[in-house]
């Protein structure tokens, strides 16, 4: 009977979800049901344990049990612990983590203080240092405060290369440079579907660019290379997928979606506003796509030139400081005269991504920033682009005219 008895009260019952009142009567009613469970608990403790004799006989913990949910008194010098709320964790499953690691003294007892904090539910995921034996209502508070939140911060800014991500996640995470190097080597077991590095028949070269989609992160602090990648990756096909961009392409484009997403990089590289974005992606699909007699059948990017460059581990150079040499160089895949880039040539944003899944419709095939708030005009014939050239001369954007 004894041991049917701390089944029934000493152990801890299912928790409810915590549900929000509509109004104070939701905080009366769950308080007298509260009163109404401890008075049954103690009518059954006095008349199966004889009275004050329950305490002696069970120890006086497991009556204060069953007087009220279980909850600690927090102390201020109690051990620290690390623990993480899952995405999307539930009040519940919440619950069950603090409970697990001794920071609070029940399951009901944080609903119940749930149910009493409006801004519980704003509780984010992600690691927390806290203490153990707090008070429920004490571990709220603590979840709630951005201090207690264990997170490492980095901003992957857009267009930036893979080299250059590389080096930014070892300064900000700790973690050396090589083994960024090492985790990119296979985009494939970062999350990247085969299926991307389809080319309707052309060669392929497999290659993380692109597929590192930047935005602010929040790492968890014992993160590794291939985890921080794996979580941009992952970041990068949510975007994809919310964009529609496959489908876009395929359908509204009649080309691989890997031919876009090296045209996005282009974009991003050469756009000196979001809203040229979608412009420049027209001419490079032209060129590449819709060539036409009297226009080069090659990119003419500067940017691809200094892709190579920096996979060399060699600094950028301006348009300007180019030679000939340099731009035509044939051991480069990505010379100035290369029409299909083996890989994209850095990581693009959203904007540079929509832009390429639906370019601007026109049949531009040359473009040249004209001021200096960076700003191109677009031209479907090489004499209205040596036109633009001369604004841009008259605008000090450029030093002459190129087609002089």
């Amino acid at each position: 009977m004894t041991e049917e008895f701390f089944l029934a009260f000493g152990d801890e019952p299912e928790p409810h979800r915590p549900r929000r009142p509509a109004d104070g009567r939701g905080r009366r009613n769950r308080r007298r049901r509260r009163r109404n469970r401890t008075v049954v608990a103690v009518m059954l403790t006095v008349f199966l344990l004889g009275g004050a004799g329950a305490a002696v006989y069970l120890g006086y913990d497991k009556v204060k049990g069953w007087l009220g949910t279980p909850d600690y008194t927090s102390a201020q010098d109690s051990a620290e612990v690390m623990l993480q709320i899952p995405e999307n964790a539930t009040g519940v499953q919440m619950a069950k983590v603090l409970k697990a690691n001794d920071v609070i003294a029940s399951e009901q007892a944080f609903l119940d203080a749930w149910e009493d904090n409006p801004k519980a539910a704003t509780i984010q995921p992600g690691h927390y240092r806290l203490r153990v034996r707090l008070s429920a209502a004490d571990a709220i508070v603590m979840l709630l405060d951005p201090a207690r939140r264990v997170v490492k911060g980095v901003l992957v800014a857009e267009g930036l290369t893979s080299f250059e991500i590389y080096r930014l996640l070892a300064e900000k995470l700790g973690i050396p440079e090589a083994e960024f190097k090492a985790a990119g080597r296979d985009p494939v077991k970062l999350g990247v579907p085969e299926s991307w590095f389809d080319r309707d028949g052309r060669k392929v070269t497999r290659s993380i660019e692109g597929f590192l989609f930047p935005d602010t992160y929040e790492f968890p602090p014992d993160v590794t290379a291939q985890g921080a990648l794996k979580l941009m990756v992952r970041r990068f096909l949510d975007v994809a997928a919310e964009l529609k961009f496959a489908d876009s392409v395929r359908g509204g484009l009649k080309v691989a979606p890997y031919e876009m997403l090296i045209i996005a990089s282009l974009a991003q590289a050469e756009s000196g506003t979001t809203a040229d974005l979608p412009k420049v992606a027209r001419v490079a699909y032209n060129r590449i796509f819709e060539p036409r007699s009297g226009v080069c059948t090659c990119l003419e990017f500067d940017v691809t030139v200094n892709y190579w460059r920096l996979s060399k581990g060699l600094p950028r150079k301006d348009s300007k400081d180019m030679t000939s040499a340099e731009q035509n160089d044939k051991k480069n895949p990505y010379n100035h005269n290369v029409l299909f880039l083996p890989t994209p040539i850095n990581n693009p944003g959203r904007a540079a991504l929509a832009g390429a899944a639906k370019p601007t419709k026109a049949d531009w095939y040359f473009f040249v920033a004209v001021d200096k708030q960076r700003n191109s005009a677009f031209s479907s014939t090489y004499a209205q682009f040596c036109e633009d050239n001369d604004i841009a001369v008259r605008n000090k954007v450029l030093a002459r005219n190129s087609c002089d």
